[in-house]
């Protein structure tokens, strides 16, 4: 029986870069400290899901100047892959002996593109080395004010010491294509990172579990309105108090059979700790093999294209 321990760390984001990565060193450290072999953290963890295009007035305003100096400072807070921030957090992994996968806010340090930033996920193994760069193909609506399109090139599983990962950014995982060109890849254990898991994205959680036949680790943040940007005035009727939870986590570990196996955790720090049995993914691929005997692949043929945009030297 090939057992994985697995973990999800849901915590307030922390107020800036230098912070960020003290607190995922100290969280990660503490996943290891039980046992956690593969420790996952949420959407832009660092520096932070920008919640206030949803909870704060005039987040759209063209030219506006509060909302520039809001983006400014998340570039300022967005870490460049490669860079000291990202060695940072390569070290992390190594101190862990863990594999860590990281949603953070990305930057383009020099070259072409370097005004843009991208939604991103880091697979950092237990070595320090880079497995995989995941850019999220499509912002989604608001989120387009800040983050550039991703390409493809990160759209795969990899080989971890204990399993085939592979990860997908909120609102990827109603991207039919997007799902298959991972199932196509063999994953074992799927990481779905969410701003936070509410019953939508539980139920897309679960779905995918489902359909891939894979353990997913679904990771929500957890935000108060009073950790909301300072030059922005909030919607009265979305934010009622500075204790109120913006992002309220929903963390969950669900089975190849769609059922949890630990959480979903709501309103509270939390670090989700379960032990992941691998042979299940196979035997519950008896009855739905999505990238084999229930895929067709004699009537149906699929592949993604690469895309070939991401500056050299860029990521992995």
């Amino acid at each position: 029986m090939a057992l994985i321990k697995a973990a999800i760390v849901q915590a307030e984001v922390a107020p800036d870069l230098n912070a960020g990565l003290a607190l995922t060193r100290q969280l990660a450290l503490e996943a290891a400290g039980q046992g956690a072999q593969l420790i996952v953290f949420p959407e832009t963890w660092i520096p932070g899901y920008p919640a206030w295009l949803d909870c704060c007035r005039d987040a759209g305003l063209w030219n506006h100047p509060p909302v520039k100096h809001v983006f400014t400072r998340i570039a300022e807070n967005s870490i460049a892959v490669p860079g000291p921030a990202f060695d940072d957090l390569a070290q992390t992994a190594r101190e862990a002996k863990a594999t860590l996968v990281i949603g953070i806010s990305e930057k383009v340090a020099k070259g072409p593109g370097r005004g843009t930033l991208y939604n991103s996920l880091l697979t950092i193994g237990p070595d320090g080395r880079l497995l995989n760069h995941h850019r999220k193909l499509m912002p989604t609506y608001t989120e387009r004010l800040i983050w550039g399109a991703g390409d493809v090139e990160g759209l795969r599983s990899v080989d971890t010491p204990m399993a085939r990962v592979s990860a997908l950014v909120c609102w990827e995982h109603w991207m039919p294509l997007a799902r298959q060109a991972l199932h196509d890849s063999g994953e074992d254990i799927h990481v779905a990172v969410w701003p936070s898991v509410h019953e939508m994205h539980q139920l897309a959680s679960r779905q995918y579990a489902f359909e891939g036949r894979c353990f997913v680790l679904a990771s929500g943040g957890l935000m108060r309105a009073s950790a909301l940007p300072v030059e922005l005035e909030p919607h009265p009727e979305r934010v009622t108090g500075p204790d109120q939870w913006i992002l309220n986590g929903g963390s969950a570990i669900i089975g190849p059979d769609g059922r949890y196996v630990a959480g979903p955790i709501f309103d509270q720090p939390t670090i989700l700790v379960a032990d992941l049995d691998l042979e299940q993914c196979r035997a519950e691929n008896m009855t739905l093999d999505v990238a084999g005997h229930y895929h067709r692949p004699e009537l149906f043929e699929f592949r993604p294209l690469p895309s070939g945009h991401r500056p050299a030297g860029v990521g992995a």
